[in-house]
């Protein structure tokens, strides 16, 4: 399956793009720039019973849109 197909079948699942999806989180109060990517899949498996592969194309697409950073990594 395709990255955009993955997208596809968000959107037929759910009725939302990656935007409205953040706008979403927004206003479920979710979302933030340090959001981890646990969060963001639980949540739509909750609210949009998103499974771990199209959740983490969700997670994907924030990230490419820099809507949220990769965690620091502690150093050694």
């Amino acid at each position: 399956m395709t990255f955009q197909a993955y997208l596809d079948n968000i959107r037929d699942k759910t009725g939302k793009t990656p935007e409205q999806l953040k706008a979403a989180a927004v206003k479920a109060g979710i979302y933030s720039p340090d959001m981890t990517a646990t969060a963001l899949v639980d949540w739509l498996g909750r609210e949009y019973e998103l499974g771990r592969g199209h959740s983490m194309a969700v997670w994907a697409v924030f990230k490419s849109k820099g809507w949220v950073q990769a965690p620091k990594k502690a150093r050694k």
